[in-house]
């Protein structure tokens, strides 16, 4: 069901119970739309998403809306893809495959962000999770630009907002007076103001060195869970999480449960994290598939095993 089907009409806004299946894609993984900028670094991006939606068992759909110019340690600047091109990247592949769910993450221009609403409205009976990731890295002007174009055209037919709490702080209560930080249920009803019925709220800081992270509406906190504070600088947390929660929302998991599992499969992901360059740390996000050590294989001669210890054709192997 659709966001504009959720308004919150009424004390407690109803979860969404999932998304049904149809026959035809019966046993067939569940397809996720994605909109989302490549990344070099592979930290975030369309890297995040087609790997963490792979990984929790769905299958991307990935539309390049640009490109970062990055490396693991920041991002120098980003190269926006014409909106013509991102428009016939996403409707091709919406004519041709079934797609249970939308993930919209950084677009790069209010063009872009634009023929995304349009096809968000032409297939209005996908649920859409959006994704604010932290744009410190750009100039004000176009950051501006950027946030409202979002706000006016984006939100309004978003399901769940994903965000870290400054960011959406930030963003959505710029007029923010007290000196107590806002809550999830604070941001949540200014989300709910241009109709964002649910809002993940990630990064809340407590000073018992755990992060929180909170799904909330405008009436409640629905889901609050605590992660003990990692001693390092993730980068593409983010994108994992909601490209996650995209993606076990679309095998069916209603929102509660699919937060949960979402938020369980991101701490595990940076608690195997690993450093690929100089700059951050990035999640693993194919955890589980790594070996202990004490599983690695060998042969009889105690040496590492190779693909022909077990019988596997060295170039045709199959995951």
């Amino acid at each position: 069901m659709h966001c504009i089907d959720w308004l919150m009409a009424q004390e407690n806004t109803p979860l969404p119970t999932g998304i049904a299946l149809s026959d035809e894609t019966s046993g067939a993984l569940p397809c996720v739309l994605v909109f989302n900028a490549s990344d070099p670094s592979g930290a975030g991006g369309l890297s995040a998403d087609v790997l963490a939606s792979a990984s929790v068992g769905a299958h991307a759909l990935p539309v390049v809306t640009g490109a970062y110019v990055r490396d693991t340690a920041e991002i120098f600047g980003h190269v926006a893809f014409d909106e013509d091109a991102v428009a016939e990247q996403a409707r091709s592949v919406l004519e041709d495959v079934s797609v249970h769910i939308i993930k919209v993450g950084f677009c790069g221009n209010p063009e872009n962000l634009s023929v995304i609403a349009e096809i968000c409205t032409d297939y209005a009976e996908l649920p859409v999770i959006a994704y604010m990731p932290n744009l410190s890295w750009w100039e004000d002007e176009q950051i501006d630009a950027y946030l409202d174009a979002f706000r006016e055209l984006i939100l309004p037919q978003t399901t769940v907002l994903v965000g870290n709490h400054n960011s959406l702080w930030r963003w959505l209560l710029p007029d923010w007076s007290s000196e107590k930080s806002p809550s999830p249920r604070d941001i949540a009803r200014a989300a709910a103001e241009v109709g964002v019925p649910y809002v993940l709220v990630t990064g809340i800081n407590h000073p018992d060195q755990h992060i929180e992270n909170a799904l909330a509406t405008a009436h409640t906190v629905i889901v609050s869970e605590r992660f003990e504070r990692f001693d390092a600088v993730f980068a593409g947390a983010g994108d994992t999480l909601s490209i996650a929660l995209a993606a076990v929302l679309a095998a069916g998991t209603d929102l509660e449960l699919a937060t949960r599992e979402a938020l369980n499969y991101l701490d595990q992901c940076l608690n195997s994290g690993f450093r690929p360059g100089m700059g951050q740390i990035l999640p693993d996000r194919l955890f589980w598939a790594e070996p202990d050590d004490d599983e690695v294989g060998e042969d009889s001669d105690g040496l590492p095993a190779t693909a022909e210890d077990f019988s596997l054709p060295r170039h045709e192997t199959k995951h």
